[in-house]
């Protein structure tokens, strides 16, 4: 039989249990509304999240707050590995996770309820390790949201203001970019390329690599052989 001391940690763990099945419940349904139409359809369990947070966002007009908030979780993340791995640990107690939700509201500034919000079911579904993925999705839901379209520019050597702005101006005026888009252009370094670029607009590539030339030639002289 239980003790009277054994009952009442079992009350109070039971009803912690359910004010926090509580709260995530709130969250999803704070987050669930067919008023609220997303830009682009995301799909995988990062976009049903990413989704998911948009949405609370607008319906609480917390939209730009809560862009900052990820963008700044998405910068820590990025510089940190160590953190990354930190996240994904599937052995972490309730007492870890608190702990790190609320270095992560620290370090990134996060004011807003709707970004706690979210840190928290992730934390309570064991999602952490997520939160790196969503934080890409959930850029791809804000840029839409703008207008805009990601340009990514790789060459093999950092490519200066001038130039970045002259490929900017000729992707702008291309087929490529629909009327009244803004282009939001990401410069990358990959050495392996040689030279040349490769320009990745929305989900279309163009490859202009020398190492993408060689590639064809070599393949040409061995159909030839």
């Amino acid at each position: 039989m239980l003790s009277r001391q054994a009952l009442l940690r079992s009350m109070r763990a039971a009803a912690s249990q359910r004010a926090a099945i509580s709260q995530t419940r709130a969250y999803a349904a704070a987050a669930s509304s067919d008023k609220v139409k997303p830009p682009v359809a995301l799909f995988g369990i990062d976009g049903t999240y990413a989704t998911a947070l948009y949405t609370a966002a607008v319906k609480t007009s917390s939209l730009e707050p809560t862009a900052k908030g990820l963008a700044a979780l998405a910068s820590l993340v990025e510089k940190d590995k160590k953190l990354v791995s930190i996240l994904a640990t599937p052995t972490l107690s309730t007492a870890d996770k608190n702990s790190i939700i609320a270095e992560l509201q620290k370090a990134a500034g996060i004011q807003g309820e709707t970004v706690k919000n979210f840190l928290s079911t992730l934390a309570q579904n064991n999602r952490l390790g997520l939160l790196p993925d969503v934080c890409s999705r959930f850029s791809e839901l804000i840029s839409a949201s703008r207008g805009e379209i990601e340009v990514i520019i790789t060459s093999a050597q950092q490519l200066d203001n001038k130039t970045l702005s002259r490929l900017e101006t000729a992707v702008s005026k291309s087929s490529y970019v629909g009327a009244g888009k803004k282009l939001k252009v990401t410069n990358t370094v990959n050495p392996e390329i040689v030279g040349g670029l490769v320009v990745e607009i929305g989900d279309r590539t163009i490859d202009l690599s020398v190492s993408s030339k060689i590639s064809k030639m070599n393949k040409l002289l061995n159909d030839s052989l």
